[in-house]
């Protein structure tokens, strides 16, 4: 697979829950490693450390905290996102998805997107990823192929965040190994310069 080797892309990690000793967010920060492995800079988005207002759909955004314009531009700078989130009666989380209402195409659009869900049951997070991975097509992000879903994870985290199973770590980290990568392919000068060729390469007289 491609290593980063100039270390400019950014892959941000957005924790979808609040809660203390959260298995959401242990799940990420072992992802993130596999991005910082990639050669990717990382950073993690803690939304406990942001004041957001309720998403409401109103267009005036004059009263909006400053918060709301600071996570936009957090994740804007990234060049690569991974979601995290648990799994609630099949979906994602409600302070995820409002965090997600208050940002857009600016912020997602061309992305590499990956996606991690943690679970209590023994099903895993499949339902809340589905959902998110709709969420990434229309915010016209590119959702990477691999994802990781964690079922039963307060068996597969020790009481200082550290995971205990190699084959589910390694899944997290390829999570992040794939945005990182995927991002910086996506950027890469010679794969710009390949689609400007190909994109105008001759028609095949030939073809069909």
């Amino acid at each position: 697979m491609t290593q980063i080797s100039d270390h400019s892309i950014q892959v941000a990690g957005i924790c979808g829950s609040l809660r203390k000793g959260s298995f959401a967010k242990m799940a990420l920060q072992v992802a993130l490693e596999g991005a910082k492995e990639a050669g990717a800079q990382t950073r993690l988005i803690d939304l406990s450390e942001y004041q957001l207002i309720f998403c409401d759909g109103k267009e005036d955004e004059s009263g909006y905290p400053k918060d709301v314009f600071k996570l936009r531009e957090d994740v804007k700078v990234a060049h690569g996102i991974i979601l995290a989130t648990p799994e609630y009666h099949g979906g994602y989380s409600g302070i995820l998805k409002n965090a997600l209402d208050l940002m857009g195409f600016d912020e997602f659009e061309g992305k590499m997107l990956g996606l991690v869900g943690v679970s209590g049951g023994g099903m895993g997070a499949f339902g809340a990823m589905n959902s998110l991975r709709e969420v990434g097509r229309a915010l016209h992000a590119w959702v990477v192929p691999d994802q990781a879903s964690i079922p039963e994870a307060y068996k597969v985290f020790d009481r200082s965040g550290v995971i205990t199973n190699s084959a589910l770590e390694n899944r997290l980290k390829e999570v992040g190994r794939q945005v990182a990568r995927f991002a910086y392919l996506h950027r890469s000068e010679k794969t710009q310069e390949f689609l400007r060729a190909w994109e105008g390469a001759p028609v095949n007289p030939g073809g069909a």
